[in-house]
């Protein structure tokens, strides 16, 4: 069994760098600077900073092709997402993931692909407990 290895959290604009690297791949530098989307001061050096700082976490890894430095993701997307989701849930709503889901059915709407996808996740967990329905 993988033993699952503690990060420090990833900030708002680090999040916005992991998602530019699960969506492109492996990218240098001034690549990154161009696919983040608008928002915060992304100048090449607060870029390099962050991407340097995230490699010292563990959320980014590199390797130097030539003269320069390819960087790319060291975390999986789905164990990022699960691990954020399992700590806000353990932090926020003491465990319980229901006033989350209740959060989006309720206040910010689904769309019927979504309520879809929803209810095709609560069938394979019955079926994998053994209920029925």
């Amino acid at each position: 069994m993988a033993q699952r290895v503690a990060r420090q959290d990833l900030s708002r604009a680090e999040w916005e760098i992991m998602k530019t690297l699960w969506a492109h791949g492996d990218m240098a530098l001034g690549e990154i600077v161009s696919k983040l989307p608008p928002g915060p001061n992304w100048a090449y050096s607060t870029v390099k900073t962050f991407v340097r700082r995230m490699a010292a976490k563990g959320w980014v890894s590199s390797r130097r092709v030539g003269s320069s430095h390819l960087y790319s993701a060291a975390v999986k997307k789905g164990s990022a997402v699960g691990s954020a989701v399992r700590d806000f849930t353990r932090r926020v709503l003491d465990g319980v993931l229901t006033p989350f889901v209740a959060y989006y059915v309720e206040d910010k709407g689904l769309s019927d692909d979504e309520i879809a996808e929803l209810e095709r996740i609560i069938k394979d967990c019955r079926q994998r407990k053994g209920g029925r329905k």
